[in-house]
């Protein structure tokens, strides 16, 4: 399944660049990259920091697509 992800977005909107971000919650530059690039899917308390840093919640930062119901499945 895809995760739905607008840290880049909230990043921006922040003033921050992707090493102001990860110096503030102790990760590398790299380490926002890949998540923002969607190479990697960081753990709850990651996730956690980074709404907390950003001031927004975990599911302004990431969400679930929208279910497809099954019959619509082909």
């Amino acid at each position: 399944m895809r995760l739905i992800n607008h840290l880049a977005a909230h990043r921006r909107a922040a003033g921050l660049t992707q090493a102001q971000l990860a110096e503030a919650i102790g990760v590398s530059r790299k380490t926002i990259n890949t998540i923002e690039n969607r190479v990697f899917i960081p753990s709850t308390l990651l996730g956690l920091k980074l709404a907390q840093h950003l001031g927004v919640s975990l599911h302004d930062i990431f969400e679930l697509p929208p279910e497809i119901p099954e019959k619509d499945i082909t």
